[in-house]
């Protein structure tokens, strides 16, 4: 499995907050029912992380009307060993 963050903006009118959370709550599914939402703070977006095998499922999870429009990004992590050789092999191009 990989792990995806989903991001779902909305408009910033008060009902369209509320519209996007009925929305993403009535879902029933865990993954939506777990958004966390930035719209008391301004910013007019729902985030999710998820655990699927590719970006695919991970759009499939949305409700319909949010899928062409959200942002769907595949996170890694590095460890410090990756990072200096990937370093290494990049500046021995330069």
């Amino acid at each position: 499995m990989a792990k995806f963050f989903i991001e779902v903006e909305h408009e910033a009118e008060k009902t369209a907050c509320l519209k996007a959370a009925q929305v993403l709550l009535k879902s029933g599914s865990h993954y939506l029912t777990n958004a966390d939402f930035g719209c008391l703070d301004g910013v007019h977006k729902a985030w999710i992380t998820v655990d699927v095998a590719n970006k695919e499922q991970a759009k499939a999870i949305l409700p319909t009307e949010y899928r062409s429009s959200a942002k769907i990004v595949k996170l890694n992590k590095f460890n410090l060993g990756e990072i200096e050789e990937l370093l290494s092999h990049h500046e021995g191009k330069s």
